[in-house]
């Protein structure tokens, strides 16, 4: 079973924010902030946080710039996950995607469904990996950010998690441009 190994350093990691939404605004972008806290709470470093509007090429953009960066090593976004018109940002991060990380939707639908039953079926998370940096889309309710950090990114972005976590691999997820 999962656990975290106390014997061993944490190892914080730089995340950055970005919230996905047409009508949001700093001071009410609830689920945004429920991930800035719970980043900060777990040591980790808030590298960067911006709003943007649903609209595929500013958030692909946005996703493409962040992974550039080497001040950054993830990526989390909320909203835009949906099945409505608007809802592009499922789209945008696989635009950027070199591998996705298929059971990573998995893993937060069988989360979501022991909160809000069969309602998970409409939610699109995914994650996915791009010039060394994860990414990840989330809903844009502050409980699916809760539920996504709590039960999976707070673990796997834990250097101490055992029996494996995304932060050990880190320095081998862009071995493929090294190798010429």
């Amino acid at each position: 079973m999962s656990r975290i190994d106390e014997t061993m350093a944490f190892v914080p990691v730089r995340i950055a924010v970005l919230t996905v939404s047409d009508t949001r605004q700093l001071a009410n972008d609830k689920s945004g902030q429920v991930l800035v806290d719970r980043i900060a709470a777990a040591g980790h470093t808030l590298a960067d946080r911006k709003i943007i509007t649903d609209e595929r090429d500013q958030i692909s953009d946005q996703l493409r710039i962040w992974c550039a960066d080497d001040g950054i090593d993830v990526v989390i976004s909320t909203g835009g996950t949906g099945l409505t018109g608007r809802d592009v940002t499922v789209e945008a991060h696989r635009d950027v995607y070199e591998k996705e990380i298929d059971a990573f939707g998995t893993v937060f639908t069988i989360v979501s469904m022991k909160k809000i039953g069969t309602s998970a079926v409409q939610s699109r998370a995914t994650a996915g990996v791009a010039q060394g940096t994860y990414l990840f889309a989330l809903p844009g309710s502050p409980g699916a950010c809760k539920d996504a950090w709590d039960e999976i990114l707070g673990r796997q972005l834990d250097y101490r998690h055992r029996p494996c976590n995304f932060v050990e691999i880190m320095p081998r997820l862009d071995e493929h441009l090294r190798r010429k």
